[in-house]
């Protein structure tokens, strides 16, 4: 498989969406030939290694919230979840202010210019389902977000979103016989039943078929897979899960630890 191209990205703005989620707008002449309607799909946002003198990057991945054509231009947003103290192993969490993408999406400035690749594949809910189970925290709030979108106008279920203040809580756009459960976790990844106890309380459909789409920290996610395939018995078909970082770990740890499990989940 070929790696996802690169391109130049400019900064149009940036501004807070909400206290804990900055949202950057990029564009510019980068994205000429970038791929049409990506909203969902994930972008590899490309850092220098202060000091590599073999010009190696940092890669940090990240969901395209938006993607729109304007009178100056296509633009894509990306959100950023600003955790405060890092929680990785080099002192920083890769998903809290304090790593090399959050501190770049808090000090970056209109006409600044970042290297991203991609963008990968789109993983959304199945809109062919019955019902709906659409779940996520922070950091899968834009794909969440997109997921309830896309829903067809007559879908039926929940979303059920973990963020760290009432303050964070959006007004999202979705059908309307889907219920969010709005779920409050100041320490996330610390206290990772949060999320998957409310899960485990939504009432479950006798009829029809389920489809269910999460994203979490990886302990919430390996929680709410257990409780999905074993207790529920959903398979495959009927089950996107996904964790997005892992407490006390940057992306590149995160990553070997995730496609370990992930052959041992198999």
């Amino acid at each position: 498989m070929s790696k996802p191209s690169t391109r130049d990205l400019t900064v149009i703005r940036k501004g807070y969406v909400t206290p804990n989620m900055l949202r950057v707008t990029l564009g510019g002449d980068g994205m000429k030939d970038f791929p049409d309607d990506q909203e969902s799909a994930y972008v590899k946002l490309m850092f220098p290694i202060e000091g590599d003198d073999k010009g190696r990057v940092l890669r940090r991945t990240y969901t395209v919230r938006h993607d729109r054509m304007t009178d100056q231009g296509r633009e894509i947003d990306i959100d950023f979840v600003m955790h405060g103290a890092g929680n990785g192993d080099d002192g920083v969490d890769d998903h809290d202010h304090g790593g090399p993408a959050s501190n770049w999406a808090v000090n970056c400035k209109p006409g600044d210019v970042i290297t991203i690749g991609g963008p990968g594949p789109k993983k959304l809910v199945d809109p062919t389902a019955d019902w709906f189970l659409i779940v996520g925290d922070m950091t899968a709030l834009p794909a969440v977000s997109v997921n309830l979108e896309t829903l067809p106008g007559d879908a039926r279920g929940y979303a059920v979103i973990e963020v760290r203040s009432e303050a964070d809580m959006q007004d999202l756009k979705k059908p309307d016989n889907i219920t969010i459960e709005w779920v409050i976790n100041p320490r996330p990844g610390a206290q990772n039943t949060v999320l998957s106890d409310v899960v485990k309380r939504i009432p479950w459909h006798a009829d029809g078929r389920l489809s269910v789409w999460a994203a979490c920290e990886f302990t919430s996610m390996r929680e709410l897979r257990s409780y999905f395939r074993e207790e529920r018995g959903l398979g495959k078909d009927d089950l996107y899960i996904s964790s997005y970082w892992k407490l006390g770990m940057n992306e590149d740890t995160h990553k070997v630890i995730k496609s370990e499990d992930a052959k041992t989940a198999a």
